[in-house]
């Protein structure tokens, strides 16, 4: 912006070249902020990208200690006098039924699941409203004929009215584009 306290060059410019400089800092103001707002984003998505990539990384590691533990707890069971195999198959079947203990969570967790009834309610409800509502009368307008302009209507709607019906579709298409 400007400085205000500077009114040598305001009283030698005119009110087109105000208005233009106006809009060219205001364009430069608003390519700045979109600037700012995509470093901001960049900078948001390199932490994100790392912190993913970090929590991956802990997931491979637990991944990988888990036969390593097992193989510990399988030994440690074995130091207290029972037989290798036996070891093993106590470790196993623990993670068979921490298996199957999660999976009939899961399962009681996936039977609570219900559609959306409230939605679903006012939706329908919604839809019987609507039902019930009848379009509002219209002056029926023969093909070829033109409307008379409503006052202080827009010069686009002025054309549209003097427009053949059937032309109205494709007149509001392209004026809209």
């Amino acid at each position: 912006m400007s400085d205000p306290g500077n009114n040598a060059g305001g009283a030698d410019r005119s009110l087109g070249q105000l208005v233009a400089a106006a809009t060219a800092e205001m364009s430069a103001l608003v390519h700045d902020e979109i600037a700012l707002a995509k470093a901001e984003v960049r900078q948001d998505v390199k932490r994100g990208v790392i912190g993913s990539v970090a929590f991956i990384i802990a997931g491979v590691l637990v991944l990988f200690a888990i036969p390593v533990l097992s193989f510990a707890a399988a030994y440690g069971i074995h130091n207290l006098g029972l037989g290798l195999a036996w070891s093993f198959l106590i470790v196993g079947s623990a993670f068979v039924i921490l298996g199957l203990l999660l999976a009939l969570f899961a399962v009681a967790k996936f039977k609570k699941v219900k559609p959306p009834q409230k939605s679903i309610a006012s939706a329908k409800q919604t839809a019987a409203v609507l039902q019930g509502v009848k379009p509002h009368p219209r002056h029926e307008v023969a093909t070829g004929t033109s409307r008379p302009a409503a006052v202080g209507s827009t010069l686009a709607d002025r054309a549209m009215e003097k427009a053949p019906v059937q032309d109205r579709a494709s007149a509001v298409a392209r004026s809209s584009t």
